[in-house]
């Protein structure tokens, strides 16, 4: 059973689709059907977006393999819970006009470190189900 999978996979798609509807709303708001129209806000909407569906699909299924595999309900939470919290402050981050930067490179910190350690969770959890 995914039960912690499944769970996480819901939060992660309300904010994509929480996401979809920024960039359709501005796309409406700026009369633009394709692209961003040279349109900034719209850009980074797109991005934010773009950007989420990206990054998220390999979480969810290094967080599902951790999961079928046997970990403990806490190992599979924890770092699914970590790329919730970075891909949110990604989005805020990315949302926000230049120069400042800090929240969107925090964001992709937390993402990057939780898709190592999921990577490398599953590496030592399938080695240890191996060998235990």
């Amino acid at each position: 059973m995914l039960l912690v999978t499944s769970i996480i996979a819901s939060v992660l798609t309300i904010i994509f689709i929480k996401l979809s509807f920024a960039v359709i709303g501005l796309r409406r708001k700026n009369k633009c059907g394709l692209g961003s129209g040279g349109h900034d806000d719209l850009e980074r909407a797109i991005r934010a977006q773009g950007n989420f569906a990206e990054y998220v699909p390999f979480g969810i299924i290094l967080i599902a393999c951790l999961e079928l595999n046997g970990a403990p309900w806490w190992l599979v939470a924890i770092p699914g819970i970590a790329l919730i919290i970075g891909r949110l402050i990604h989005a805020v981050g990315i949302n926000e006009p230049p120069p400042d930067f800090s929240k969107r490179i925090l964001g992709m910190k937390f993402t990057f470190a939780t898709l190592i350690t999921l990577a490398i969770l599953n590496l030592g959890w399938t080695l240890y189900k191996l060998v235990g």
